[in-house]
């Protein structure tokens, strides 16, 4: 009995650590290769807290989505393009450089374009 009690856990633990979601190392690759170049985004423009409703953000934030990645405006840039896109979102184009700051991809805007 204590043998197939051993071996229920000990398969409970390693179904549990391949349904971890994982970073392949593809996306690290592609990740590092961005960072610290100037890049143009082209995307959705819109506000991190009101419409993609991101956990835990409490403050309104300026990003662009790019497929299923999401790039946080610097400070500056922010607040300077967040009043046109708070309550709408628009499709658009960011020329800047593009960087990591934790978690989060960030690109520090030069130049923002709305469609």
């Amino acid at each position: 009995m204590l043998r197939l009690l051993t071996a229920f856990v000990l398969s409970v633990g390693v179904l549990a650590m391949a349904t971890i979601p994982t970073v392949t190392a593809e996306e690290k690759k592609e990740v590092k290769k961005e960072e610290g170049k100037s890049q143009k985004l082209v995307g959705t423009i819109t506000c991190a807290k009101c419409d993609l409703k991101v956990e835990g953000q409490t403050k309104c934030h300026t990003v662009i989505k790019v497929g299923e990645k999401v790039y946080w405006f610097d400070e500056k840039s922010s607040k300077a393009n967040h009043g046109k896109i708070c309550t709408e979102a628009k499709e658009g184009t960011v020329e800047g450089v593009v960087g990591k700051d934790g978690d989060k991809l960030t690109v520090t805007a030069t130049k923002v374009s709305f469609k």
